[in-house]
Formats: C-alpha cells, sequence, structure tokens
C-alpha cells in the first residue's frame, strides 16, 4: 500500500508521498515513489506513483528512455507542447504497461494495476494536476476538487476535506499534509515514513523546495505529537453525554 497527495493551491502545487512498499508484514521496503522532471525555464513535472511496484517502476523507466531518444517516439515528457499532452503520455504508457501483463497468471489485469498522480507546468500554460487511472483516462483538479489522493486514501482524507483553503502558503499547507499522513500512518501499518515532499510555485518553471521527511526528524515529531495532543484536548472539551 501507500499514501500521495498532490494539493492544489492559488499559490502553486504541493505533493507528498510515502516510501513504504509491503508485500505482506515480513516483506517491507522503501521505494521512492515521487519522480520528477524539468527544463529549467521551460517546464517542471512531477509524478507520483500507487500500485503495483513492477508497474510503476516500468512506466518511469519507459518514460525516462523516450526522454534520452526523443527521436524514437515524439513526444516524450520533455518536448510534449502541454500538461494535457504529457498525461495522455502517462496514461498511455501505464495502459501499455498493464496490457503486457493482461494474459499472465491469475486475474493479471487486476494484479498489475496502478494509478498516478501527476502535475506541474508547461511554460506558456498555467499549472496543471491531473489523476491518471490504469485505463490510461484521466481527470483534471477544479476548484471544487482541489486535491488528489491515491493509495491508502481514507484516514487522511477528513483532515483534508476539513482544513484545506486554496488561499493557505505553502508552510501551511505542508503542515496540513504531515497531519494527514500522520493520520494514515497510525491507522494503517502499509504507509510510514520517509516522505517525500516537493513544491512548486506558479510560473517558476522549476521544482521549488523539496525534502525527504524521517522519522526522527524534528518538524514531523512536533507536527505528529502536537496533532495528538490537540485531539485530546478538543475531545476533554467536547460536553460529556448524560447516561
Amino acid at each position: 500500500m501507500t499514501y500521495c497527495v498532490g494539493l492544489q493551491l492559488d499559490r502553486g502545487l504541493v505533493f507528498m508521498s510515502d516510501t513504504r512498499t509491503n508485500a505482506g508484514v515480513d516483506n517491507i521496503s522503501t521505494y521512492r515513489k515521487m519522480h520528477t522532471w524539468e527544463v529549467p525555464g521551460e517546464r517542471s513535472l512531477v509524478l507520483m506513483t500507487a500500485g503495483n511496484l513492477a508497474t510503476t517502476q516500468a512506466v518511469v523507466s519507459l518514460l525516462d528512455e523516450r526522454n534520452l531518444a526523443p527521436s524514437d517516439r515524439n513526444p516524450t515528457l520533455l518536448t510534449a507542447p502541454s500538461m494535457f499532452q504529457a498525461a495522455r503520455l502517462i496514461g498511455e504508457t501505464l495502459r501499455d504497461v498493464i496490457a503486457t501483463q493482461a494474459g499472465t497468471g491469475p486475474k493479471a489485469a487486476a494484479t498489475f494495476n496502478a494509478t498516478m498522480i501527476f502535475g506541474g507546468q508547461v511554460k506558456g500554460s498555467p499549472p496543471r494536476l491531473y489523476m491518471i487511472y490504469p485505463e490510461g483516462n484521466f481527470i483534471e483538479a477544479q476548484r471544487d476538487t482541489p486535491f488528489f489522493q491515491i493509495g491508502e486514501t481514507k484516514y487522511g482524507r477528513p483532515i483534508l476535506v476539513r482544513a484545506y483553503d486554496p488561499e493557505m502558503d505553502f508552510a501551511r499547507a505542508v503542515k496540513l499534509l504531515m497531519v494527514s499522513f500522520d493520520s494514515t500512518i497510525r491507522a494503517n501499518l502499509s504507509v510510514d515514513t520517509p516522505l517525500d515532499l516537493q513544491v512548486y510555485e506558479n510560473d517558476r518553471l522549476e521544482l521549488g523546495y523539496s525534502r525527504r521527511i524521517e522519522n526522527t526528524d524534528p518538524d514531523w515529531r512536533a507536527i505528529s505529537e502536537g496533532w495528538s495532543d490537540a485531539l485530546r484536548r478538543a475531545f476533554d472539551s467536547l460536553p460529556d453525554i448524560a447516561l
């Protein structure tokens, strides 16, 4: 399992992903699920993945390979004329990778599924944020749907729904995501630190602040412990029920 969130703000985009991959309680590994590409001054792209690890690694490897040999297949992520066309390329690649496994093993089509969040900006158009499905199709974030989650989404969603504000600054958005991830990690052992963070500011056209957040990170510990204390205080302040 995994947990990834892409958040669209008035100021830009914020991405966060965990790194835990497991195939059972006794087979746990750490793999990076956030991948970035950029041509400074021209485009900045971020992709986060959830699902079958072999599928997601194959998709990222194919995208990287095409970037190195653009004459073999155009456009590539580094030459696509728009974010929409780049999302189409990722969707087609994901669909093709899954299709190659469709006839191998029991229920292979489902076994090799994956879902992705893709965001960033190409010069000449505003930043975009997409959710890409195993079938290769995708949807775009809008004002009414300003964030996407993939993986283990249910535990971290309530805080996003309650506290999200499109006008918040990046520092507040990162704090919101940390609380969302802390809630998920405490409820599900298949999600865990370290976490990867990437911030993109509108029209900058180069990747902004990025960070790997370990379990011992002082900011992470402060948010995690502070949120627990705040919840206990809020619970204690509620009126008792007469029985």
